[in-house]
């Protein structure tokens, strides 16, 4: 993650840069991430065209873009500096029969010599530190196509008062911003905020931090420019071990606020919506969106009596989709239920005005829902509905976690999704609040 990773033109001049390659040749990651994390911000940026082009931004060995072409049979112009980096991800394309999607360029990320609107995501996962986080977003602006899509991460602290040595760590290695100060220049920018999350510390650690930290013991510390590299490596990795509390790499999910929709090849026209938590202004306007999708006032009762359930009602996870004009349009509500005695969540109602349905109303409340929950720590969502629906977030049928319904259901109505993978989750049968009558 040390900003040599991703240096100026001709970077194997200097010794210490050239020791930072040869550390970091070969890893799975050059810096914080995972192909879960990958797939969830492809997931979040959707829906997208048959055929996206997508540009991959700092691309390193190529992993995001062998993923986005396999995964979202994507078109990708993968552009790095250090040529070995894309020699390596073409060879690995041609081997895969990947060729035709992605191409290769060497030039610095933030000067792409191509036209106007030429790609429908811009992707820079753990790359845009090389250029500035400012920087970039202004160049590529121009390079989105209508509806088009930013899925960058970004180092960020975590904390409002770091402490000292990590303060002083990152002032002289790369200032850091809060997510605040992020969001407000995203803005600046041209840009509307969509989605932001942290991402897991597994991040950090699994494919990165610990397979570099054992590449460091190995390394032959009387090479040219080794020394330094392995001090400054280390010292990072040290940082994080010590003060890790106070810092994220975070996703950002921005669209162009002058270019607010498209439509796919599927026909469905896709609008940027704001998301928010519902707030106490709010809920008039949720029963008014809720009575509006459904043919009886049933669904509005529930949430009016989840609402005053302290049991069941958790601040933050009743979130609605607003049009620019700030008008409320979708609803997601996550409520406390429990399996077997264990908490989860249970996802109901969802709800979208009827003039904006197939607009990605319903879709992004949904989204800021489930980042809202795993940003609390929640793991275990729940959901009775449309198996060609909520399969798109990640839900699966809940038989495959040994968790049942209460009453009769299709197997494949009775959804269940994990929030973090790595947590376990309870059998058993669901247990909902009052306010569902079950």
């Amino acid at each position: 993650m040390s900003r040599t990773d991703q240096p100026a033109p001709d970077p194997d001049g200097a010794p210490v840069t050239g020791a930072f390659f040869a550390l970091h040749h070969g890893l799975p990651r050059q810096g914080p991430g995972s192909d879960t994390t990958t797939r969830r911000l492809l997931e979040a940026a959707g829906p997208l065209p048959a055929h996206p082009r997508v540009l991959d931004a700092g691309c390193g060995p190529g992993r995001s873009a062998l993923l986005l072409a396999e995964e979202a049979r994507a078109r990708v112009t993968a552009v790095d500096l250090h040529q070995p980096y894309l020699d390596g991800l073409a060879s690995e394309a041609a081997r895969r029969g990947l060729e035709d999607r992605i191409t290769v360029v060497n030039c610095s990320m933030d000067q792409l010599p191509a036209p106007d609107r030429s790609f429908d995501v811009i992707w820079a996962e753990g790359s845009v530190y090389t250029v500035g986080f400012d920087v970039a977003l202004r160049a590529w602006h121009r390079l989105l196509a209508p509806g088009g899509v930013l899925v960058v991460t970004e180092i960020e602290w975590a904390v409002p008062s770091p402490a000292g040595p990590v303060r002083a760590y990152w002032d002289a290695v790369y200032p850091l911003r809060t997510s605040a100060e992020n969001a407000a220049a995203a803005t600046a920018a041209g840009y509307e905020v969509r989605a932001h999350w942290p991402l897991p510390e597994s991040d950090w650690w699994d494919e990165y931090y610990t397979p570099l930290s054992q590449r460091i013991t190995r390394a032959d510390p009387q090479l040219p420019g080794m020394p330094e590299a392995l001090a400054a490596l280390r010292a990072e990795i040290g940082v994080r071990r010590e003060h890790g509390s106070d810092y994220d790499y975070a996703a950002y999910l921005l669209s162009p606020t002058d270019t607010p929709s498209h439509t796919p090849e599927d026909g469905t026209t896709v609008t940027t919506w704001t998301t928010r938590p519902e707030t106490p202004g709010d809920a008039a306007a949720v029963r008014d969106i809720v009575l509006s999708a459904f043919p009886t006032e049933e669904e509005a009762a529930i949430v009016d009596a989840l609402r005053a359930d302290p049991r069941a009602w958790i601040d933050g996870l009743s979130v609605v989709a607003a049009a620019p004009d700030g008008t409320p349009a979708g609803y997601a509500l996550l409520t406390r239920c429990h399996v077997d005695g264990e908490p989860a969540l249970a996802l109901a109602p969802c709800a979208v005005r009827p003039q904006v349905q197939r607009t990605g109303a319903g879709s992004a409340a949904v989204r800021a829902a489930l980042d809202a929950a795993r940003a609390r720590g929640e793991n275990l969502v729940l959901v009775l509905g449309h198996a060609d629906y909520y399969p798109r977030f990640g839900f699966v049928p809940a038989s495959r976690f040994g968790i049942r319904a209460p009453f009769e259901v299709p197997d494949e109505a009775m959804m269940a999704m994990a929030l973090d993978d790595a947590r376990p989750v309870p059998a058993g049968t669901i247990r909902y609040p009052a306010a569902f009558g079950v």
